[in-house]
């Protein structure tokens, strides 16, 4: 007997984990998947700088940083030149510092139809903006795995009548 088939919301919501190791970002990495009515997935993204940008996550290691480390092994081996200045915000704190795009932007960025969305699967529930532009679709449902500090954006988004919820696997 074989194992046992996840259901629609576990499996998507895994996929937006696999699409959040593509994350560019030092502070978070966030995947997000968007499924029309049928569970047939429309886009992806994740988050990280616009394209061409050079990565908040791409280390640079150098010789100096590489003797330092030796002198005092309890300094990072590793240098991030391209961090922006707001990789190492407390979450949910300084968003304009932060240089990355969400991954539901990403995602709808992607999409060809927002019409078509049913579902958002975010590893980590959205902030008030990128609820916003959600709440600019047909998308019904939000899950997702890890609570993001903005409250306000579940409560505007059931506001609209729609449902915010974690999955049984985050319970």
């Amino acid at each position: 007997m074989g194992a046992v088939r996840p259901s629609l919301d576990a499996w998507a919501l895994s996929m937006a984990k696999v699409v959040g190791q593509r994350s560019t970002c030092l502070r978070r990495a966030v995947g997000c998947v968007l499924l029309d009515k049928q569970g047939l997935v429309l886009a992806t993204g994740y988050n990280g700088v616009a394209s061409g940008q050079p990565h908040c996550n791409e280390p640079k290691a150098s010789i100096q940083t590489f003797m330092d480390h030796v002198e005092n092994p309890d300094q990072p081996r590793i240098i991030y030149p391209h961090a922006c200045s707001g990789a190492a915000a407390e979450s949910g704190t300084m968003l304009d510092s932060c240089e990355a795009i969400h991954a539901e932007q990403n995602a709808l960025l992607q999409c060809q139809d927002v019409r078509q969305i049913h579902t958002c699967y975010v590893t980590t529930s959205p902030c008030v903006t990128c609820t916003k532009l959600l709440l600019n679709t047909s998308c019904q449902r939000i899950i997702y795995q890890l609570p993001y500090p903005q409250p306000e954006a579940k409560a505007l988004w059931e506001k609209a009548g729609r449902t915010w919820d974690t999955t049984m696997e985050a319970r």
